[in-house]
C-alpha cells in the first residue's frame, strides 16, 4: 500500500465576522498560522467591527448542511472546531454531521457573547448543547459567562468553577476547559476537567491589552490545530495557551478600529505541515 502525503486539516463551523477579528476569520488565521490546512462552514453572517455587532443573519440549515457535506465528502478532516451555532436546529444538524462523518476530534467553543459584550446567540440553545452535542465531542471551551449559561449557576469563585464543570461533565461532556480570561486575577488561568481525573491548570501572566477581540475563537482554534497536528489534548491546550499569549503580546500596541482590536495571529507563521497516510 502506497503512502500518500496530505496536509493536516481542520474544519471550522462558525459565524463570519466582517471586522476580521473573531469567528471564521480568526479560526482560519489561527489554523493557517500553525501550519494546518483550513476549511470552513459558515453558520451566520454578522455585521460586526471592533466596537459592536450591528446585525446577525443566520444561514439556513440546508446550506449549512451542503457546505459541510461538500467538505467532508472530498477532504480528510482531522478535527472539527465549532463556534457560533445560533439555533437549536443548527446544533442538531451539527450533531447529525458528527454521527455521519465521525471526525477524530471535535472542539466546541460555545460562542454566546462577543468581547464587546454583545450577545450572539439566544440562551434557548443551552439545553440543545447538552442534549445533542456534549456526548459527541472531545472538548468544550466555555469562558466564565458561557460556563454560567451552560451550567445554570453563578460563578463567583474557583469552587463555583469546579461545580459548573462537574455539571457539564455529568451531562455528558468528556472534557471541559473553563477559561479564566474574564476573571480579575493577575494570572489568566484555564482549568481542564475530565471525569475521574484531577483538574489540570494552565496559567500565564495576564497581558494588559485592549486588543482581545476574538481571543476565545483563537484559543479554541489553536487547540484544534495542535490536535490536528497529532498532539494529545493536554499538550494541545498547553501549546495553544502559549500561542494565544504570544499573539496577544504581539498585537497589544497596535490600533485596529476604535474598539477591541484583534490579536496578532501571524507573529510566527508556520508553513503548511505534511502528513503521510495510506492510499
Amino acid at each position: 500500500m502506497k503512502k500518500k502525503k496530505r496536509y493536516p486539516t481542520a474544519l471550522t463551523i462558525a459565524g463570519s465576522d466582517s471586522g476580521g477579528c473573531a469567528g471564521i476569520q480568526a479560526d482560519l488565521k489561527t489554523f493557517s498560522s500553525l501550519g494546518v490546512f483550513s476549511t470552513s462552514v459558515i453558520t451566520a453572517i454578522t455585521a460586526q467591527n471592533t466596537n459592536e455587532v450591528r446585525a446577525v443573519e443566520i444561514l439556513s440549515p440546508p446550506i449549512i448542511k451542503k457546505q459541510s457535506e461538500t467538505v467532508f465528502d472530498d477532504i480528510i478532516v482531522d478535527v472539527v472546531k465549532t463556534g457560533m451555532l445560533p439555533s437549536v436546529e443548527i446544533i442538531k444538524l451539527v450533531a447529525s454531521l458528527i454521527d455521519k462523518y465521525n471526525p477524530p476530534a471535535v472542539i466546541v467553543d460555545p460562542v454566546m457573547v462577543a468581547t464587546s459584550g454583545a450577545r450572539l446567540a439566544s440562551t434557548s440553545i443551552v439545553s440543545a448543547f447538552s442534549k445533542y452535542l456534549f456526548s459527541r465531542i472531545t472538548l468544550i471551551t466555555p469562558n466564565l459567562p458561557e460556563a454560567e449559561a451552560l451550567s445554570g449557576i453563578q460563578i463567583n469563585s474557583e469552587k463555583d468553577i469546579h461545580t459548573a464543570a462537574n455539571i457539564l461533565l455529568s451531562q455528558g461532556c468528556p472534557a471541559v476547559l473553563i477559561k479564566g480570561g474574564h476573571s480579575q486575577s493577575p494570572d489568566s488561568t484555564d482549568i481542564l476537567f475530565r471525569a475521574n481525573k484531577e483538574p489540570v491548570r494552565f496559567s500565564i501572566p495576564r497581558i494588559d491589552s485592549c486588543n482581545l477581540h476574538g481571543t476565545g475563537c483563537t484559543f479554541s482554534s489553536a487547540i484544534a490545530a495542535y490536535i490536528a497536528l497529532g498532539y494529545s489534548l493536554e499538550d494541545a491546550i498547553r501549546l495553544a495557551k502559549n500561542y494565544i499569549s504570544s499573539a496577544i503580546k504581539a498585537g497589544q500596541n497596535i490600533t485596529t478600529g476604535k474598539g477591541y482590536g484583534p490579536v496578532n495571529h501571524f507573529f510566527e507563521p508556520q508553513s503548511l505541515k505534511i502528513k503521510r497516510y495510506d492510499d
